[in-house]
């Protein structure tokens, strides 16, 4: 088991004065939050600055959304590790499926910045997961293991987090099963040499189910979609039971 963390992709969503707005309600709910559970929001580039401000000495972490591989150069609309934590970022989401279904990331891109953002003192987010074509033919192990083995080459296991997403969850509604997800989970811890890297499950987590997901020996955290755009209902993912 690794240490809890529940974070919050806020995708493409909230500008400077909506975050600000959303800072000010969270911390209010998250008073009475377990401190042994680390929480994380991953905002907009555009935000990060403002939301660092704000967050300065408080319990909430700053994530960002992506990190390229190079510390500077002819890489238009990327954003590096040195300008990431000139802001106060601690984490980065990297390889998360709507980036590798829009954007063409790969399992070999995503291993590039997994390993710059540790460079530069970031803990990656790798997200991983099978479509449901892929879980329909019965692929969903050899998926799941082939995107750990190509994203974590020369990787250090040490300063890691890994969020299974299975792709047929997010945002249709559809939460894959606690038990399965867990089942998948102890597939990808038995793919590390430390055991101790924290996993979250992503996929339509929600306040009705976050209970459920928690109860499960193998999950280790969360990370929430457009249920952490909420900062009441983010606040009751945060303080599950």
């Amino acid at each position: 088991m690794g240490k809890i963390i529940i974070a919050g992709n806020w995708k493409m969503h909230k500008t400077q004065a909506e975050a600000l707005e959303f800072l000010h309600v969270l911390k209010s709910s998250l008073e009475e939050a377990n401190e042994a559970r680390e929480v994380v929001l991953c905002a907009p580039f555009t935000a990060l600055g403002i939301m660092s401000k704000s967050l300065h000495g408080g319990l909430i972490r700053l994530g960002a959304q992506n990190i390229h591989w190079k510390e500077n150069g002819a890489y238009t609309g990327e954003i590096s590790g040195p300008m990431l934590t000139e802001l106060g970022v601690e984490y980065v989401v990297v390889g998360h499926s709507e980036r590798r279904q829009y954007f063409g990331e790969t399992d070999e891109t995503a291993n590039y910045r997994v390993i710059a953002a540790q460079s530069h003192g970031l803990t990656p987010i790798l997200c991983v997961g099978e479509t449901k074509s892929q879980r329909d033919a019965g692929e969903t192990e050899t998926v799941i293991i082939n995107q750990i083995k190509r994203g974590l080459v020369d990787v250090d296991q040490n300063n890691l987090v890994i969020a299974y997403e299975p792709i047929w969850a997010i945002g249709t509604g559809d939460t894959c099963e606690a038990s399965e997800a867990n089942r998948v989970i102890g597939v990808i811890r038995e793919q590390l040499s430390n055991q101790e890297v924290t996993i979250q499950y992503g996929g339509s987590v929600k306040a009705n189910n976050i209970d459920e997901i928690m109860a499960q020996p193998e999950i280790d955290g969360a990370l929430v979609g457009g249920a952490s755009l909420d900062p009441v209902g983010f606040a009751r993912i945060v303080n599950y039971h």
